[in-house]
């Protein structure tokens, strides 16, 4: 199983759009988009979980797709030193 970071995702993205964008390239075990408190419109940014071959396919033929006009950013989460998450942001 492998945790992907999908970033640059429009403000108005929803779980099910998402889902069905990375279900073209496998099955999605889990889906987590970051929310705005406030607003509760998506941050830009969420967390994937497919199978290993099927996380490969979507972070390959998503990465650089245009979405409403957003270049989204599709990898392999990053850990970090101290062993915790960390998406393709810096």
């Amino acid at each position: 199983m492998l945790k992907i970071y999908a970033g640059n995702l429009p403000s108005d993205a929803t779980e099910k759009e998402i889902t069905e964008l990375f279900s073209a390239h496998g099955r999605v075990r889990s889906i987590k988009l970051a929310h705005d408190v406030f607003s509760g419109k998506c941050r830009g940014f969420g967390f994937i979980e497919m199978e290993g071959h099927e996380a490969r396919a979507a972070i390959a033929g998503l990465n650089g797709k245009d979405l409403r006009g957003n270049l989204l950013r599709v990898n392999e989460e990053k850990k970090d030193l101290k062993g915790g998450a960390r998406g393709g942001r810096r």
